[in-house]
């Protein structure tokens, strides 16, 4: 399974537009060579690089298995609570001078839809996706501020 965005290649720079110094919203994302047996879509997208440990910016799941995207800024049909303590996507915002931080987007392929509430957090997302993932595919950006 392969994900890319046409906001900006693997390993770049996010650009501004998606992080919390532009308009903040989510990048457009594209997959494809989904593996068959897939019955939905789980996002999570996080910043490794974080002072305080793993920072979780998005977790998102609903995702319909015919879709090939999400459009920018396009929220999914569930989500959940992200390290701001808010539901939805935040966008980079790592401490300034803190140097280049690595955004991980990563796209589950589910045999079926994920068990979580709507506002569920990053240990329950975790817990709903084991045993239930058919493939994973990630694209890394970077920010900086």
């Amino acid at each position: 399974m392969n994900l890319s965005s046409t906001a900006f290649e693997s390993g770049d720079a996010i650009p501004l537009r998606h992080t919390c110094e532009g308009d903040d919203v989510s990048p457009p994302l594209v997959w494809s060579d989904v593996p068959e047996g897939t019955r939905a879509f789980a996002l999570v997208v996080d910043d490794p690089d974080a002072p305080g440990g793993t920072f979780t910016h998005w977790l998102a799941w609903g995702i319909d298995p015919g879709a090939n995207g999400l459009r920018e800024g396009e929220p999914a049909p569930h989500e959940g609570r992200n390290g701001f303590g808010t539901d939805g996507y935040e966008g980079p915002a790592p401490p300034p001078r803190h140097g280049a931080h690595r955004y991980v987007f990563r796209l589950h392929a589910l045999d079926r839809e994920l068990d979580a509430p709507d506002g569920a957090d990053r240990a329950e997302i975790d817990r709903a996706l084991e045993g239930h993932v058919l493939d994973v595919a990630e694209l890394v950006g970077t920010f900086e501020r």
